[in-house]
This record gives structure tokens, sequence and C-alpha cells, in this order.
């Protein structure tokens, strides 16, 4: 079972992933400390932290993908719009049943957002 996954940035971009991930995407902080920012979401942990080794946008935003589990997709979208954040796919079907909208955080990172449940 995944326990958890850490997003490390640098000092000058913890802000506005805190932003991002409070704010634009709604995600109540269980932890919130100055370089330090943890979500729960279901059994698994998301948590943003600063790395003094980390500079600069993420090299390769394909390599890893943040998916959320979202009970309103659409909803949810339009306050990522409204809150101009880099929209790289709208809302749109899955063959496997589910709805998927993808989008870019502050450093670059592949953030999507899913709805419904995979066909057994």
């Amino acid at each position: 079972m995944l326990a958890g996954v850490l997003i490390w940035t640098e000092v000058d971009r913890f802000e506005a992933m805190r932003h991002f991930y409070v704010e634009s995407l709604g995600l109540e902080p269980r932890s919130n400390r100055e370089d330090f920012v943890d979500f729960e979401w279901g059994s698994t942990r998301l948590t943003i932290g600063v790395h003094e080794q980390v500079r600069g946008e993420a090299r390769d935003p394909l390599r890893i993908m943040i998916n959320l589990a979202v009970d309103d997709i659409d909803q949810a979208h339009n306050r990522l719009v409204a809150a101009q954040v880099p929209c790289l796919r709208q809302p749109s079907p899955e063959p496997w049943g589910g709805r998927v909208a993808t989008y870019s955080d502050p450093d670059g990172n592949t953030v999507q957002l899913m709805t419904g449940t995979a066909r057994q």
C-alpha cells in the first residue's frame, strides 16, 4: 500500500506550491509549517517540502503525475480555471469509464483530477 507522495521544491518556490495545493486545489493541510505542508487524501499523504538541492521547475513534468480523486470534476475544473491554473487537458472521458482533467502546478509537475470508477 502506498503511504504517500513527497514533492520537493526550493525555498523560493514553496509559497507558490503551498498556495496551489491549498487555495487552488482546495486541499486541507494536516500539517502546515514554514517549509513543509502535508495533506491526507484518503489513506495517502501528499507532502510538499523544501529541499536545499532542488532548483527550478520539474525537468520532466510527465515523469510523475499526481492523481487526485474528486467528486465533481467540473466544479473543480471551473475553480482551477478561475484561479488561472494552467490546464493541460479539459475534463474528458476515459475508456475505463471515468473522467480526467490535467493541470500543471507551479513547479511544472503534472496533476490530474479524476472522477468515476474503473469498470470491473
